[in-house]
């Protein structure tokens, strides 16, 4: 017999716990956790940063947050696959609603989510954004580094994003020379999974590669990922692209020849022991999508986030 639960984003009376609803009714947050603005204690906070002006290609993305937490209503109240636990039993997790960004003044951008992010970031454990172009990256990364210090960066991307530029322009192509050059990211720690285009510099990054993926099992690449962070505190940032377009075809800047998103997915199962201190999924422009495959993928990568976060919290509460 079905509850009378509904709207839950407005009507839960607690940030823990979930009641089933259907997936075709009801307010829409990301997996049906409270809005709020009140954060205080929460293990994880979901953030929406609707912004594509960086885009070097097809506009979109700011749709993207909005495209993933419909899809999220996909997941009901049962056990969450891979982890074979409800997320929310003992996981205090929030929706804090979208970055209020000026469309007429984009330099005011990088401040305004810098200063939200640093603003969350002081209250909650963990904050998953949801993107919008690869360029909100770098002040979530300003943020994070000014709470955690020096981060390793673990980039799921078809694209390095290792593009020099004077630091005054909008672009979703150079946020991660940014961060090594300012020491945001720690290089010898960071590693970029499925690229397959060429930019001028790796930055001292490792780099796997698509054909590579290719020829590697999941399980190898979790074990290359875990080598190279080594145990550091670590920021996830997944760019749809890294996807193939067969896989993710919602995207601005598509480039064939990736991974699936079963195996990307198998990838993020096997990072339990990675410290993630923030993460990112980034580039769903769902006007270029098919069937919600898209955003069903980047829901799927925000939900693994946060199945990793609630197993490291249950494994806590046993030792």
């Amino acid at each position: 017999m079905p509850s009378n639960a509904i709207d839950r984003a407005f009507t839960a009376g607690s940030n823990v716990g979930s009641e089933a609803e259907p997936t075709y009714a009801g307010a829409l947050s990301f997996m049906r956790r409270r809005y709020s603005k009140d954060v205080a204690g929460a293990d994880a906070v979901v953030w929406g940063i609707p912004f594509d002006a960086a885009v070097s290609n097809r506009p979109g993305s700011r749709f993207g947050p909005q495209a993933i937490r419909r899809a999220s209503a996909i997941f009901d109240v049962d056990p969450q696959y891979p982890f074979y636990l409800d997320l929310f039993e003992n996981m205090s997790v929030v929706d804090y609603g979208d970055c209020l960004l000026d469309y007429g003044n984009h330099q005011e951008t990088p401040g305004r989510i810098e200063r939200e992010a640093a603003h969350i970031l002081s209250q909650a454990g963990f904050l998953l954004s949801l993107g919008g172009d690869h360029y909100v990256t770098w002040p979530l990364l300003k943020a994070h580094a000014a709470k955690h210090g020096p981060m390793a960066l673990v980039q799921f991307d078809a694209h390095q994003d290792t593009w020099f530029d004077d630091d005054s322009r909008i672009d979703h192509g150079s946020f991660v020379a940014r961060a090594a050059r300012a020491g945001i990211i720690d290089p010898s720690r960071s590693i970029q999974i499925g690229i397959r285009t060429h930019a001028p510099e790796d930055c001292g990054i490792k780099i796997i590669y698509g054909e590579e993926l290719e020829e590697m099992r999941a399980s190898e690449i979790a074990a290359a990922i875990l080598e190279r962070t080594a145990g550091a505190k670590t920021y996830l940032t997944f760019d749809i692209d890294c996807l193939d377009p067969a896989y993710a075809p919602g995207t601005g800047t598509p480039v064939a020849g990736g991974p699936s998103s079963a195996k990307m997915l198998s990838v993020l199962r096997q990072l339990e022991g990675l410290d993630i201190v923030g993460a990112d999924v980034v580039e769903v422009a769902p006007a270029y999508d098919h069937a919600d495959i898209t955003a069903i993928a980047g829901a799927t990568v925000a939900m693994h986030y946060l199945g990793l976060l609630a197993r490291r919290k249950a494994a806590a509460g046993r030792s």
